[in-house]
């Protein structure tokens, strides 16, 4: 028993007890806003005093330059969207927003890799990056850097393939989306 005052560590079996937190139900939103200072963190903040998790974020410019896209990914399990996509919308630099369904969405996500690989370990790495359709984007004696583009569960999977050989530094973007077929956003 810990002293008085602090709490024990919750084990997995304690906190599956409590009721699952994550739904699976992920959410991917897209939204365009206005290209200004200060838009990107008072969206943040909507999400975060509503107590969602953003799993990840990514902003770029459009065709537009006076527009840019947000593409959010977060766990919808545990406070209905709704809510705080109808506050989105009171944002004044908010322009448009749509909760993506991820099975109508094509996603990708980049990440780069440094990995430990000299000798007999390179020759493995290459052949794992053949068969992910990754590229060697940096070489040195003693570490490679990988670009990989693809889905979350590609990336993950090439991680965990590179991880036994050394796995130096990983970066990764989080998730661009865009709906398949003919609709905008």
């Amino acid at each position: 028993m810990g002293e008085p005052g602090t709490k024990e560590p919750l084990s997995l079996e304690d906190l599956e007890a409590a009721g699952n937190l994550r739904s699976g139900r992920k959410h991917i939103v897209a939204l365009m806003v206005e290209n200004k200072p200060g838009v990107l963190t008072r969206i943040a903040g909507l999400f975060a005093r509503r107590g969602f998790n953003i799993d990840t974020l990514a902003v770029g410019p459009t065709d537009d330059p006076e527009l840019s896209r947000i593409t959010l990914t977060l766990d919808g399990a545990v406070h209905p969207i709704d809510q705080v996509t109808k506050q989105l919308h009171k944002l004044v630099n908010v322009i448009k927003i749509r909760d993506l369904e991820p099975e109508e969405t094509l996603a990708r996500e980049l990440a780069m890799f440094k990995i430990a690989a000299d000798g007999a370990a390179r020759a493995e790495v290459m052949q794992i990056v053949e068969i992910f359709r990754a590229k060697i984007v940096d070489v040195s004696r003693r570490a490679v850097v990988v670009e990989v583009t693809g889905t979350a569960d590609k990336v993950e999977a090439f991680e965990n393939l590179v991880r036994p050989f050394g796995l130096v530094e990983m970066v990764r973007t989080g998730e661009i989306a865009i709906a398949r077929g003919r609709s905008e956003t």
